[in-house]
Formats: structure tokens, sequence, C-alpha cells
């Protein structure tokens, strides 16, 4: 299975497609949702793909609501960080909160389906190919477009998202909330920080470092470690400072170190044969993850490191796998 998915907007060729047939796939995250449509009987191919900023709409119906306006369809898979509890999503990084009914109903669809963002990306897993993966690790196997099970996809953007995918007839994925598990320090300078974040929060969690909000906390608790006041105000700030600015550089390489710990430990916790890294942030900081932190930390597991050197790492260069992984669950969960 291989989805198609536009780079941009552009004019829809398929309008003659029933409207009982589409079926709009959506990935939402804390700052962006991106939705396009599927025909219900046909391929895989995605339509008339839109990017909506989160914060300007009162909620997610109302994307949904503006989506199917200009192409009308009958429901919608929707791949979103949190965890379903009945009617009501649990999330932490969504500007507005979310009852599946009243999305439903306020974009005037038939049905809508909630998925855990990163179960999502972790359906797109088989759908990869080989030109959108860059290794992080040596000694690749050369077909790297066939995943391995278990299969580890982890990734931080807005949040830490991860997801479990398991060979099968059909596939299953255990998503997981990884981002609100305990931040554990691995050397000296980590415990430094960990400790001056505990002053302003009874708890740590992983997003509250390896995340893009997470991002700035690091960089501020290394501001205050050696002396120096702020100067970058948000992350996209901070990575662009990263080649002249020292106290950038050391904050991006403090995170992939760490960030390579996390993913080793989640790679021995779940037996994962194979690791995807995927996620927002770190589209924009390749040469920080291949710089050799990110792996020393991963394989630094005590007796461990030997099991952990026959698991690949690979970086994800694809900017649409929530949308692949909506239309993946689609054809394998339910029909219109």
């Amino acid at each position: 299975m291989r989805g198609r998915v536009p780079t941009g907007d552009h004019a829809d060729s398929s309008r003659d497609t029933p409207v009982s047939t589409r079926i709009i796939v959506a990935d939402v995250g804390g700052t962006y949702a991106r939705l396009g449509w599927i025909d219900a009987d046909g391929g895989n191919e995605i339509h008339d793909y839109r990017r909506y900023a989160c914060a300007d709409h009162p909620d997610l119906a109302s994307i949904l609501h503006d989506y199917a306006a200009g192409t009308p369809c009958h429901g919608a898979v929707v791949a979103i960080a949190g965890v379903l509890e009945g009617d009501r999503l649990i999330n932490s990084n969504l500007p507005w909160p979310v009852s599946v009914e009243q999305t439903r109903a306020g974009a005037g669809l038939a049905w809508v389906q909630l998925i855990n963002d990163f179960e999502a990306v972790a359906n797109a897993v088989p759908t990869l190919a080989p030109d959108t993966l860059s290794p992080l690790t040596p000694s690749i196997a050369s077909n790297a477009s066939n995943a391995s099970s278990p299969a580890l996809v982890i990734g931080p953007g807005t949040g830490l998202g991860a997801a479990v995918w398991i060979e099968g007839q059909p596939p299953r994925v255990l998503p997981t909330e990884v981002g609100q598990a305990s931040l554990a320090a691995g050397n000296a300078l980590e415990l430094d920080i960990v400790r001056l974040l505990l002053r302003d929060r009874p708890y740590l969690h992983n997003e509250h470092v390896l995340s893009g909000p997470g991002l700035m906390n690091l960089y501020r608790c290394l501001c205050e470690l050696r002396g120096a006041s702020p100067v970058h105000a948000d992350a996209g700030a901070l990575v662009a400072a990263a080649a002249s600015d020292a106290l950038a550089r050391e904050t991006l390489e403090t995170f992939c170190g760490w960030l390579g710990s996390v993913v080793g430990d989640l790679a021995i916790i779940f037996g994962a044969r194979v690791v995807y890294l995927a996620g927002g942030v770190t589209a924009h900081i390749p040469q920080f993850l291949h710089d050799g932190r990110f792996l020393q930390r991963y394989l630094n597991k005590g007796v461990m490191t030997e099991q952990l050197e026959r698991v690949p790492v690979w970086r994800v260069e694809h900017g649409q796998l929530g949308l692949l992984g909506a239309v993946a669950w689609y054809r394998q969960n339910r029909k219109a």
C-alpha cells in the first residue's frame, strides 16, 4: 500500500467523485491540522491537501466544516494527539477541547473517527519508501522499507508521540502516551536541568524537554546554568541561531543526546526490532541528530548495548505520515 500526498494546495481534479464516497483524512497536532480526502472505494491517493493553523479556529469541528464546505465529504478519520475516553479526548497540547459527537455534528459529517496521531504514523510504516529514510545507526539492512516487527515509531513535535507497530493480518498498533511518562536524567548536566525544572512543577514528564516547547525549557535552563540571559523567543529562532550561538548549539546537542537515551529505553521496553524517528522537530535538526550524540546515548544501555546495536534507527523524511496512516487505518478498519 502506497499513498501519494501532494506537497501543497492545488486544484482538485476529482470533483466528479460522489460525496457519499469521499472520506476526509486528517492529521491534527497542537500547531497545524493537515487535511485531504480519499475515495472510499478507490485507491490511496489523497486529494485536495490543505493545512490549517489550529489557533485560528475555535474548535476541530470548524476546521472539518470549512474543509467539507469546499469538498463535501461523508465521514472523517482524524489522527490526533491524545487518548480517547468515551466521547472526550484527553490532551494537553491542543488549543481547544475535543468531543467526538460535537465535532461530528458541528462538521456536518455522518461520522467522525478519532485515532491517536502516532497510531496513524505507525500504520504508515509499511508505506515508507527507501528514499524517505536516513539511518541514524550503522549496519543497516539493505531493504529499508520492509519494517521488522515490533517497530517503534516516535517523534517530538508540539508533544512527544510514540506507538508500536506489530506485523499481522491485519497489523496491530499499540498507541502510547510516552510523552507523559517521567523524564529520566542520564548524566550530571541532565540532573541539573531536572532540578531546575522541578522547581516550577510537581511532576516532570518527557515532553517538558523532548518536544518543541520542551526545547525552549531546555534552552532556558542551560542559560541559567551558564549564567546567560535567553535571547531566543521560540524554537525556530533557536534552531536558526545554532550555527553561531554556542548556547543554542549546546541546547540542540543536549536535546539530541537526551532523545537518544529515551529512544533506547523504549526500544528495550517494547522489544523493538526497528525504530522510526519522525516528528516536526526532527525535520529541522538533522545535522544534530546525525552528529553522533543521539547514537551514543541510544546505545549506552549497559548489558543491552549489544542488543540495541542490532536495532536500526531511521529518521523519516516525510511530512505527511499522519495522513497516510489515517488512510491505512480506514482501509483496515471501516467502510463508509
